[in-house]
């Protein structure tokens, strides 16, 4: 007889164990194979998201550039606005002290012009009236006699 039998052959434990260990990893590899599917699938649609959002912050910060930008020349506009008061206020003020300037220097050469006419007028009458005392002695008194002692 031979020794080959016609009965499938039973499977030991070991074996047992290891088509189990083979059927949980082929099943581990699958889900895994299905885990990252989903993961690059959230993560296209993420970037797409963040691509969205980046957009719109682009957009938020153009606008908030825009009105800090109309702000600053707000107040540059402001700020000449001030300053061209501020000009012309130095200016009418400058004109104000000049004309008062004038107006002393020309009160101060009127007084100075009178006072000179006064002194002229005074010098003229001393003058004069040296003159007339001069003119009122003779002639011959001014002169000394001299003695004609030999």
């Amino acid at each position: 007889m031979s020794e080959n039998s016609t009965k499938p052959e039973e499977k030991g434990f070991f074996e047992k164990v290891k088509e189990t260990i083979e059927e949980l990893w082929e099943g581990t590899k699958d889900k895994a194979e299905d885990i990252k599917d989903a993961a690059e699938d959230k993560f296209d649609d993420l970037k797409h998201a963040v691509a969205g959002s980046k957009s719109t912050a682009k957009r938020k910060t153009a606008t908030a550039g825009g009105k800090l930008t109309a702000k600053a020349k707000s107040a540059a506009a402001d700020t000449k606005a001030a300053v061209a008061g501020v000009k012309a206020k130095a200016e009418t003020k400058a004109k104000e002290i000049k004309a008062k300037a004038k107006k002393e220097t020309a009160d101060i050469k009127a007084k100075a012009a009178t006072e000179a006419n006064a002194l002229k007028a005074k010098v003229k009458s001393t003058t004069a009236a040296g003159k007339k005392t001069v003119a009122a002695k003779p002639k011959s008194a001014g002169k000394k006699k001299t003695s004609t002692a030999h």
